[in-house]
């Protein structure tokens, strides 16, 4: 849809209110309204100004006046409002320079398609991401100077299955969530919902399914797209996703490991590169990989342990990244082997349908930089021409300590990552897609809000362990 396209959706669907929305740095959508007649065919390159300078991640005080630039192609009409409001997705741009903001993360998604195109490797990247989320009933949560809690609780809950007032049974059992009919699958209505709220808003839905935890461990697969839209599309789902669960009474979390001792949520990523209309790898080599495939993998395995900075970026990731649950903390890749980083699905021998599947990501990530971070690694692969190394086609639990000892690992911490991006950063800033202050306000950000806001407050579980040392 372009300019004039918009106004007639616009007049068509009867808008009375212009939403903008834009991500700050963590990945959390803002937005500001406007009545509808203040969009104008001119509103498409002259933007709207608004305050940018309490933005997490973005200006100071003295340069916080920014431009919200629609991009067209994003328009839809949001199901939520009482009121018929149009939505876009902006760009951030600099009112004075008229240049794109260098900390939007949009732009750097935006820069680093520029530079798949300018490499001449590719002229399209596919993207294509299943985030996992927990749907529950109840969450109370603080944090003061005398103490620091959190309680879920979730009608599904194997955890309920001994209350007494009003109980039906029907809950998975630990791990033994995956593809239960219902009345065991709870929320299978809801998803449903889920799926069609999307289908209405542009987005096109693959499936739906409960996941392996207990609790209402819930996923909804898109379909690819490119590697900007991708991004756009998990910022609609994310709202959509919530914002149903809300009318249902119920709340829905993207949290990485929200449960102990249950399976976490993953974001596993499958990517592609293609060249005038013709997929690039597929080929005749491992699993009926290409060349630049296996060359691209050796990019995503060399860079992994800076790369989770963006795709499992809070501590809490670092609860689902461990050794065991099918987590995918070993630097390998494998046609069959869950817990090595990089899969390659073997559901359909088409040349179209090869692509890889980078599973570490979780869906606390900042998509625009999650997804620009993964394709600067593999095209850094790809130009200097990596070797991934040997597949790992073993069962990880009956490799000897010594076959064990030559995988290498992901970082065990959002720290040991971030100092992994701190060292290894160069094959992002190629054609300025990251920049050094983004990274380093990357780094800053999460060491001082995250890391260290952490490390300084008491957990409860230490006073199981120590109270009476």
């Amino acid at each position: 849809m372009d300019s004039k396209g918009v106004l007639e959706y616009a007049r068509k669907h009867e808008a009375k209110i212009l939403d903008l929305r834009f991500t700050d740095l963590p990945g959390l959508w803002h937005h500001i309204s406007f009545p509808i007649h203040q969009l104008e065919e001119s509103s498409f390159e002259d933007g709207f100004g608004m305050d940018g300078s309490s933005i997490r991640g973005w200006a100071s005080i003295h340069e916080s006046d920014m431009l919200l630039v629609p991009d067209p192609k994003t328009a839809f009409m949001d199901p939520f409002r009482d009121v018929l409001t149009l939505v876009m997705i902006a760009d951030v741009v600099d009112p004075i320079t008229r240049q794109s903001y260098p900390r939007d993360p949009r732009f750097v998604a935006r820069k680093a398609e520029a530079y798949l195109g300018f490499s001449g490797i590719a002229d399209q990247a596919f993207f294509g991401a299943e985030a996992e989320f927990f749907i529950f009933d109840n969450v109370h949560f603080d944090q003061r100077q005398n103490e620091g809690f959190y309680h879920i609780d979730a009608e599904e809950g194997r955890w309920n299955s001994g209350r007494a007032e009003h109980n039906l049974g029907y809950r998975p059992r630990y791990k033994e969530g995956y593809f239960p009919v219902p009345p065991t699958d709870h929320y299978l209505d809801l998803r449903t919902d889920m799926a069609l709220k999307m289908e209405s808003c542009g987005l096109n839905v693959e499936c739906h399914h409960h996941e392996v935890a207990t609790g209402g461990q819930a996923e909804i697969d898109l379909r690819f797209d490119t590697m900007l839209r991708s991004a756009d599309n998990m910022m609609l789902f994310k709202y959509i996703v919530r914002n149903v669960a809300y009318q249902y009474g119920k709340t829905v979390t993207f949290m990485p490991k929200p449960l102990f001792q249950d399976n976490g949520n993953g974001m596993h990523t499958h990517q592609s590169l293609w060249l005038k209309g013709k997929p690039l790898f597929a080929g005749d080599q491992y699993a009926g990989l290409s060349q630049t495939a296996l060359w691209y993998i050796g990019g995503l395995l060399k860079h992994a342990a800076s790369i989770v900075a963006f795709a499992a970026p809070t501590t809490n990731s670092y609860k689902r990244l461990v050794p065991g649950f099918e987590a995918p903390v070993n630097l390998a890749y494998s046609r069959r082997n869950r817990s090595a980083a990089v899969r390659i699905p073997m559901y359909s021998a088409s040349p179209k349908s090869k692509r890889l599947e980078f599973r570490p990501p979780d869906p606390s990530a900042n998509t625009y930089l999650a997804f620009a971070a993964m394709l600067m690694a593999g095209l850094d692969g790809i130009e200097n021409k990596i070797d991934p190394g040997e597949p790992l086609d073993k069962d990880i639990y009956d490799m000897s300590p010594e076959e064990l000892k030559n995988v290498p690992s992901l970082p065990g911490s959002l720290e040991a990552a971030l100092s992994a991006l701190e060292k290894d950063h160069d094959y992002l800033l190629k054609g300025d897609v990251f920049t050094e202050d983004v990274v380093r306000l990357w780094i800053d950000y999460k060491m001082n809000n995250e890391v260290n806001a952490i490390r300084m407050r008491p957990h409860p579980y230490e006073f199981q362990l120590y109270y009476d040392i």
